[in-house]
């Protein structure tokens, strides 16, 4: 029977909580000690219209997986969901809904985007205050992912003259599937914040472009919904896994994504519990006089345990922190990997290598490839920026880069960054944030420009160097300096 507002309402605390997003009616009672973003969060809109707070962070599948359909209550009756659509259409918008709307109406054309850090600008000034924090942020003082960048401009090459330069193949294989360039979609959590197609945007723009794209566990919209919005049959997504605590679960996901044709699995290895993003958890309360999405109705909400030490240290988690609650904080190299050895025949790489020891040990593992990433500098502040890590595998054991595939992530931004991880032995190399900032601010065809800008970078470079083809580009060609180069405005 369709249910009232007056009806939903009386369910406002956590003896009964209920919530309506989009028109339709949950019983989340028993879920909220489950809820990897504690029970508060759904509190703050007990009783009330969640929507607006729960679709840029969930995929549409969210509520079909983790409750149960009898605590799928049913629809709104006409009269309440016309009263939610005349609230949603008649309230006044916030300061930055405003800023956003006028900041669209004159961005630049996409034509004029020159370069991929230009994107980042882009965005910032057309997606809301919370996104581009969430997506900027960084651990501690933002000192590593910075570095990740910086760092590219330590190392210098050595090019090559006289050679036929008419034609450049820039074409390569990421385990065995044909990539147009040396470069790949880094897995990257919750574009939909950014754009309401989200990951699907980056999907069409890679598809269109002949890259590859690794999508995250934590993606905003369904594995699904992603692996549908694929350009052409054959095109080649990777997953990214955050192994859940419960093997069961675990398995359940892989499971999903081999149905859906992904060809690879990327064990995320360097996120057993989420960096300090100061960035991402200040932006909450920054915003609380301007963005009415993060106000909290104290009259609403019962003084609970949880919300008692909130008001001593705040939520320290950030907009994605407490989703990575129910994973594996215990895995290790002895029982993790021939678990998911056992439990799936994809190619399996681990994503955050940060050492060369740890390099060594996944060759002596087994594993088809590493991804050399600090989680873009998320993670662990100082830790080495994944060039230095790829130069330091490659001087002390360059043996590795015949026994699996390398790749590498974390401050690419120029064809010429990607040139030389490759010259060092890297087969490609990931991005995260610049398609975030691309689809955000243009959507698919932003996702294409990113591309189209490092492709025309990297031939140029080939060019430059004498490398005809990507099996041209040698350590010898690279050599790191030990004086302080002058780097790029960052």
């Amino acid at each position: 029977m369709p249910h009232t507002l007056d009806e939903v309402a009386k369910h406002n605390d956590a003896k009964s909580c209920w919530v309506i997003i989009k028109d339709s009616v949950y019983d989340v009672t028993e879920f909220l000690s489950e809820h990897p973003g504690g029970a508060n969060i759904i509190l703050k809109y007990a009783g009330k219209d969640a929507t607006a707070a729960y679709e840029p962070i969930h995929p549409p599948d969210a509520l079909d997986k983790n409750l149960p359909l009898s605590k799928h209550l049913g629809q709104l009756d006409v009269i309440a969901a016309k009263q939610l659509q005349d609230a949603r259409e008649n309230r006044e918008k916030t300061q930055d809904e405003l800023r956003m709307e006028q900041e669209q109406a004159r961005k630049k054309p996409l034509s004029q985007i020159l370069n991929v850090t230009e994107f980042e600008e882009a965005a910032r000034k057309v997606v809301s205050y919370k996104a581009f924090a969430y997506f900027k942020s960084a651990a501690d003082d933002e000192i590593t992912v910075r570095e990740n960048a910086r760092a590219f401009s330590r190392f210098y090459f050595h090019p090559r003259i006289l050679r036929r330069l008419s034609v450049i193949d820039t074409s390569t294989t990421i385990l065995g599937y044909k990539s147009a360039i040396p470069m790949f979609v880094s897995g990257a959590a919750l574009a939909k914040l950014g754009h309401p197609l989200g990951e699907a945007n980056i999907t069409v723009g890679a598809g269109r472009s002949g890259i590859i794209q690794m999508v995250s566990s934590n993606a905003s919209l369904s594995y699904e919904e992603i692996a549908n919005s694929r350009v052409r049959p054959d095109q080649i997504l990777f997953f990214q896994l955050y192994k859940n605590n419960d093997n069961a679960k675990a398995v359940e996901r892989i499971r999903e994504v081999e149905r859906l044709g992904f060809k690879a699995i990327f064990l995320t290895v360097d996120a057993p519990f989420i960096g300090n993003r100061e960035r991402d958890v200040r932006a909450a309360w920054e915003l609380e006089d301007i963005n009415a999405i993060e106000k909290q109705d104290s009259a609403d909400v019962p003084l609970m345990k949880q919300q008692v030490e909130e008001e001593i240290d705040g939520n320290l988690d950030g907009t994605v922190g407490l989703s990575l609650a129910h994973d594996d904080v215990d895995m290790t190299w002895e029982e993790t990997i021939p678990w998911l050895r056992s439990v799936t025949k994809l190619p399996i790489i681990l994503k955050g290598i940060q050492s060369v020891q740890d390099a060594v040990l996944a060759a002596e593992a087994g594993l088809d490839g590493i991804l050399v990433s600090n989680h873009g500098g998320r993670q662990l502040e100082y830790a080495l920026p994944s060039i230095e890590v790829l130069y330091r595998i490659r001087k002390q054991r360059p043996d590795l880069f015949t026994k699996m595939e390398i790749y590498l992530d974390g401050g690419v931004r120029r064809g010429t960054d990607i040139l030389k991880a490759v010259c060092l032995g890297a087969k490609a190399c990931g991005l995260g944030r610049p398609f975030l900032y691309a689809q955000s601010a243009y959507g698919a065809a932003g996702v294409v420009k990113v591309i189209r800008i490092l492709e025309r970078e990297i031939v140029l470079g080939m060019r430059m160097l004498g490398a005809r083809s990507i099996d041209e580009l040698v350590p010898e060609m690279v050599e790191r300096v030990d004086w302080d180069a002058i780097s790029p405005k960052l």
